[in-house]
């Protein structure tokens, strides 16, 4: 038997793909299995739907985060207000967090898949709450049609009290990964004064109440989840998709990427691709932050395109508060004109949502939204 035929065949039908993408790609297969075969109108390139992917790359919105911190905060300001609105989306910066620090976290998580399936294996669970999970796809117990992707997810909050679960191989990984993961959360903290500020919620006069104050305080003792994915070489990239069509729970995602092209974003009903900066952040808004605004602020579908030739890496650090805190419409950004829109929702409500059916596309948003 061929090495990749005994990777394939197992005991279980289903184990074989549980096992992820890398085991997969290390076996050597040249066609993509049918598990991973995407409905022909839900593939990337699909020449029987619509033209509704652009051939071009997209430059997200700038925010420099030194600007943003010096004489030039008004203007950076509207800048910032603006990418939230019209793309969800932007690039940051100039954000202060050392390039070794980046690098590092790339190298190791890079490391990190590069290890033997046995090793990677150890820290596989089904347990959303455990505070380290290695698996593949989106939702490898709900997904019907898989997608090319592993992932590590590392719960980062309280830090001491999970830092013993995450992976002791490669040996520096949890000091690397908790450097990282306590300076993201620092930029996050900086970034939501200044998504409230933009908001007119904090730092105007008409608006001098503690409500936001408290809800900062509230996020240093948040909910951080780092996400750190492995997108391998695929042998059929036109008949799969890395990650499907989705948006971010939480506030805001900071995503950290290689140069490795792979993000898509929805914009005016086409995929785009967002074109890599080097030492740069992709910043974009969640649900919860598209729910506190009201839907001013908006958590936008975005996608992964996998290739042939380059694996890629990338980091997704997702902030929130705390899992018990509900979060609902700001009071001050809703009125006659601009009625409330969002339910409360909380960690609990969105869990019980994605263990009870297959997760697709915004459903879960969709589902918070008050119809009157």
């Amino acid at each position: 038997m061929s090495p990749t035929m005994a990777v394939l065949t197992t005991e279980n039908g289903e184990s074989q793909y549980q096992n992820g993408v890398k085991r997969l790609y290390e076996s050597g297969i040249s066609k993509v299995p049918s598990k991973y075969v995407l409905p022909i109108l839900d593939r990337p390139n699909s020449s029987d739907q619509k033209p509704n992917v652009s051939n071009q790359n997209l430059k997200l919105p700038v925010i420099d985060f030194k600007e943003l911190q010096g004489p030039n905060r008004a203007q950076v300001l509207k800048s910032l207000a603006n990418a939230c609105e019209q793309y969800g989306f932007f690039q940051l910066v100039n954000h202060g967090i050392p390039s070794d620090v980046i690098s590092s976290m790339i190298d190791v998580s890079t490391r990190f898949f590069e290890l033997p399936f046995e090793e990677r294996a150890k820290y596989m669970s089904s347990d959303m709450h455990a505070p380290v999970r290695y698996g593949t796809s989106f939702n490898q117990k709900k997904d019907k049609v898989f997608c090319w992707r592993d992932f590590l997810k590392l719960m980062c909050h309280p830090l001491p009290d999970v830092l013993p679960h995450w992976p002791s191989s490669p040996v520096d990984m949890r000091k690397l990964a908790a450097t990282y993961a306590q300076e993201t959360k620092y930029l996050f903290l900086m970034l939501m004064e200044a998504i409230f500020e933009s908001l007119r919620l904090v730092g105007t006069t008409e608006n001098n109440t503690t409500e936001e104050d408290e809800m900062l305080k509230e996020f240093q003792d948040g909910s951080q989840l780092m996400v750190v994915n492995c997108y391998p070489p695929c042998p059929q990239p036109d008949l799969t998709l890395g990650m499907p069509p989705h948006s971010d729970y939480g506030f805001l995602t900071l995503l950290l990427q290689d140069e490795v092209e792979g993000l898509q974003i929805q914009k005016q009903d086409q995929w785009v691709t967002v074109e890599p900066i080097p030492n740069s952040f992709v910043v974009n808004v969640g649900d919860h932050l598209e729910i506190f605004s009201n839907g001013k602020y908006k958590s936008v579908l975005h996608r992964v395109l996998v290739n042939s030739t380059k694996g890629r890496i990338s980091v997704a650090s997702l902030h929130t508060l705390p899992f018990m805190r509900s979060v609902g419409p700001s009071p001050k950004l809703v009125n006659e004109s601009n009625p409330r829109l969002y339910k409360d929702t909380d960690f609990a409500s969105f869990l019980e949502y994605i263990s009870s059916r297959e997760p697709k596309r915004k459903n879960f948003l969709e589902s918070r939204k008050l119809f009157t």
